[in-house]
């Protein structure tokens, strides 16, 4: 799969706790990328974000998914119609993308578009978290994703950046 330049490539990621920023941050500058936060309006807490918590905020919208529905900051990315490929990155909560990712792909055309998706997880994998925003977006070109740890070496990131030029 090879990208293509600058003003066609954007990382666009949610991160709730650092780990999937730090990621998109050294993707973008691999990749000379441009750059889209995911920002919840109600953004979450440490307390939030306590899954061991059953009263927590993840943890009711885990176990009620009426409540996943995430009002964003925006979801309006400035000349989206000029990116041909879009990487999308997000942390793994309890299997899938944590869920103010899911208001941003569906509020979004990704006809014409390349999608690949990435994550950060400290023990899940990327499961079927790509092809659950697929389905969401109905639309773009969605490739098989990759999976980063939480806290993943420069190295890493680079390998995987490297390879999608090839």
């Amino acid at each position: 799969m090879i990208l293509l330049a600058c003003k066609v490539l954007n990382i666009v990621y949610y991160s709730a706790q650092g780990h999937t920023e730090s990621v998109a941050e050294q993707i973008a500058e691999n990749l000379g990328a441009d750059l889209f936060e995911i920002v919840a309006t109600d953004e979450y807490t440490s307390d939030d974000l306590n899954w061991t918590d059953s009263d927590s905020r993840v943890s009711r919208e885990h176990d009620d998914e009426a409540l996943r529905d995430v009002e964003l900051v925006s979801t309006t990315v400035d000349n989206w119609e000029d990116y041909g490929t879009i990487l999308i990155g997000y942390p793994i909560w309890w299997g899938i993308a944590a869920w103010p990712v899911n208001t941003f792909v569906e509020a979004n055309d990704f006809s014409g578009k390349t999608v690949i998706p990435f994550c950060t997880s400290s023990s899940s994998g990327l499961g079927q978290s790509g092809e659950i925003l697929a389905e969401l977006a109905g639309t773009g070109n969605w490739q098989d994703g990759h999976r980063f740890s939480s806290n993943p070496s420069e190295a890493d990131i680079k390998s995987w950046t490297d390879s999608l030029r090839n």
